[in-house]
């Protein structure tokens, strides 16, 4: 019989967890890597304005934070983003801003963006739909939007009882932003995460998505 999945992990659980986040090499690495493959996805500009939505300690922005200009770095956890303005104003960057904010929820910002950008964040939201029509509505025309996560899996990534996407299915998730009004869509395989499963060592791979928004 199906576990039916009864645990969301919220903002409290990522609260939870936010002082050590940065000590995980895999976090790191995952961060570096995502960066490269939005470099490869994007020509990078300092005159961009970006959103980071689902920020954790943004160990996806501060890599490219120097290709870039300004950058909105949004989260729901007040504790990453408590460790994320340390590290801020420890390494005395200016073009940084964290702000408490779920767009499903919140009153959305005034600005518009060039690039947003998000990492294993999509498979927690559920309303997939809603959020790429979000993410179409903040960017400016012709603006890039990436995501980052899981290809689709049998949910032992997380755990069966664990309530999130299963990762995602490149043609769903193809035609799904293309119904949000994004165009020239595309995917890379960015790298896999190693985990230890009862059977043994499981690998879970990750893609990048990057799209463009058309119309005015």
């Amino acid at each position: 019989m199906t576990q039916t999945p009864t645990i969301r992990l919220d903002a409290a659980h990522f609260d939870s967890k936010a002082r050590q986040w940065d000590e995980n090499p895999v976090f790191q690495e995952r961060g570096r890597k995502m960066a490269n493959a939005i470099r490869q996805a994007v020509p990078l500009h300092r005159g961009m304005h970006a959103l980071d939505y689902g920020c954790g300690t943004g160990l996806l922005s501060f890599p490219v934070k120097d290709e870039l200009g300004a950058i909105l770095l949004a989260d729901s956890s007040r504790g990453m983003l408590d460790v994320l303005a340390e590290k801020i104003v420890a390494q005395h960057v200016d073009n940084m801003v964290p702000v408490q904010l779920d767009l499903l929820a919140d009153p959305l910002p005034t600005r518009r963006f060039d690039l947003i950008y998000t990492a294993m964040t999509l498979h927690h939201i559920p309303d997939t739909d809603a959020i790429l029509r979000i993410f179409h509505q903040l960017l400016n025309p012709g603006g890039y939007l990436c995501i980052a996560d899981l290809e689709q899996e049998d949910g032992s990534f997380h755990g069966p009882e664990i309530d999130v996407h299963h990762g995602f299915d490149h043609a769903e998730l193809d035609r799904r932003t293309t119904a949000a009004g994004f165009g020239d869509i595309r995917f890379q395989t960015v790298f896999s995460i190693e985990k230890q499963q009862a059977p043994g060592t499981r690998n879970y791979p990750v893609f990048l998505m990057s799209a463009r928004r058309t119309g005015e």
